[in-house]
This record gives C-alpha cells, sequence and structure tokens, in this order.
C-alpha cells in the first residue's frame, strides 16, 4: 500500500511537473506574436496608418463608417459617424487624451480612463508590449472558437489588467477581455478578433467584435495605407476640447 502510494504521488508529481513546462512564458508567446504578424522590422518601418472601415451594431440595427489616422510614437484619431446619431470623435496627442459625441458632448480623459487610452493609442503596440505592461504572465489554457489558446495576463502600471488569448497553432490573438474604464464606471469588455490580412507587411485581425454592457458592436477594417501623408494638424484636437484644456489651464480667480 505505501509503494502504491508513493508511486501515485510520484506519478502527480512528474504530470504536475510536464503541465507546468508545457507552458511557455507569456515573454515568449508575445515575442511569436509579433514573429507570426510579420516581425519586429516590419512593424519599425510603419510609422503612420489610415484606416478606414465600418461598424454595426446589430441588436439596435445602426449602421456607420469608420476613420482612423495615427502616428508614431502616440499621435491618433478616431472618426465614427453613425446613421441618425452623428460624428463620435476621440483622440490622443503629447498626452493628452479625449472623445466627443452629440450625446455626452466634448470631454478632456483623466485617471485610469487616461491611462487605458493612451496605452491603447501606442503605435505599433504590439511592438512595445514591455514598456506597456511591465508585468505578464501566462495563466492557463483555454478554448476560444474550438482552438486551444494560451491565456496571457498583461499588467499596466497604471489602470487594469488585460487578459488576452493567442491560438497555439497560429500564435495569433484572437480574444481579449479586460474592464474599461468609461465616464459611466468600470464595464467588463470582451473583443474577438479574426480575418488577419497583411498590409505593408504586418497581419492584423480586420474584424472585431466587442461586447460590453450587454451591447454588441462589429468592426469591419477595409482598407490600411501604411507610412502615407497625414496632415499635421490632424493630431489637433477640435476647438471645443481645446477650451475645455484652455479652462482647466486658467488660473482660479479669488473672489
Amino acid at each position: 500500500m505505501i509503494r502504491k502510494l508513493a508511486v501515485v504521488a510520484w506519478f502527480g508529481a512528474i504530470t504536475a511537473l510536464a503541465a507546468d513546462e508545457a507552458l511557455p512564458k507569456a515573454e515568449t508567446i508575445l515575442d511569436r506574436f509579433i514573429e507570426v504578424t510579420g516581425g519586429a522590422n516590419a512593424y519599425q518601418k510603419r510609422k503612420t496608418e489610415t484606416v478606414t472601415g465600418t461598424v454595426e451594431f446589430g441588436a439596435q440595427g445602426l449602421k456607420g463608417t469608420l476613420t482612423r489616422y495615427a502616428a508614431d510614437p502616440d499621435n491618433n484619431y478616431s472618426m465614427i459617424e453613425l446613421e441618425g446619431i452623428g460624428k463620435i470623435e476621440a483622440g490622443a496627442r503629447s498626452g493628452v487624451a479625449w472623445e466627443m459625441s452629440p450625446i455626452l458632448g466634448p470631454r478632456v480623459k483623466s485617471g485610469e480612463e487616461k491611462a487605458q487610452t493612451l496605452r491603447e493609442g501606442t503605435f505599433n503596440a504590439e511592438l512595445h508590449w514591455r514598456k506597456l505592461y511591465p508585468t505578464v504572465e501566462t495563466a492557463g489554457v483555454e478554448m476560444v472558437d474550438g482552438e486551444d489558446c494560451y491565456k496571457v495576463v498583461l499588467t499596466p502600471a497604471e489602470g487594469k489588467t488585460v487578459t488576452t488569448y493567442f491560438q497555439k497553432k497560429s500564435g495569433l490573438a484572437v480574444k481579449i477581455t479586460t474592464v474599461a474604464v468609461t465616464q459611466m464606471g468600470e464595464i467588463p469588455l470582451e473583443v474577438i478578433m479574426s480575418d488577419y490580412k497583411d498590409f505593408a507587411g504586418v497581419r492584423v485581425p480586420t474584424r472585431h467584435t466587442e461586447r460590453v454592457a450587454g451591447q454588441e458592436m462589429t468592426m469591419t477594417i477595409q482598407s490600411v495605407q501604411v507610412n502615407g501623408e497625414i496632415p499635421a494638424d490632424r493630431f489637433d484636437p477640435p476647438a471645443e476640447i481645446k477650451a475645455l484644456l484652455n479652462k482647466a489651464a486658467a488660473p482660479a480667480v479669488k473672489k
């Protein structure tokens, strides 16, 4: 009986050891993603990017268009025009993150929401994961759409963790979960990514399905122009945002 228990214990220890060895380090998974999507050199050649596409809120029957401009190192501007609602704009430049919509009006982001936006707006963010997320770890293996995926948890210096799922076979990222910090509070967010296509040597997912607060939005990328000309003032915040920034910077008037 003692021998049997010893054998069981030994077998269990070896099994656990094998399971641990089967999980690659998060650093290896993240670096592999860079390689399978084009390699570091291809990313480094990209200095600007102009993206166009469509967005659709299926349950609400809303459709619209998406245009996004981005430039190294962290300048970005995006605009969604929804039928019957209007223009929703967002951007970041020189450490300032903002958004403006017909419903919520203009506002400048702060705190965790600002940090989250600036991380997401970093140009070639995939290449700079070490700077953006000081702590990363492989948390296990989970199935996503019938494929085994490594579950990698990325922790920023400020803000919520981001969990990304990478397919074992392809090395591609196919799912992200996090908690989005918004004006209306903290909201769980899930993003499913698929249909990777090559644009100027880098493969990007052209279909994103976002699920947040019981709502679902599908974004489909139609074109990506790399290293094209972008007007110098494209990343300047609109007048409404500048007014808020000037108001915040103005010294308080003593009564």
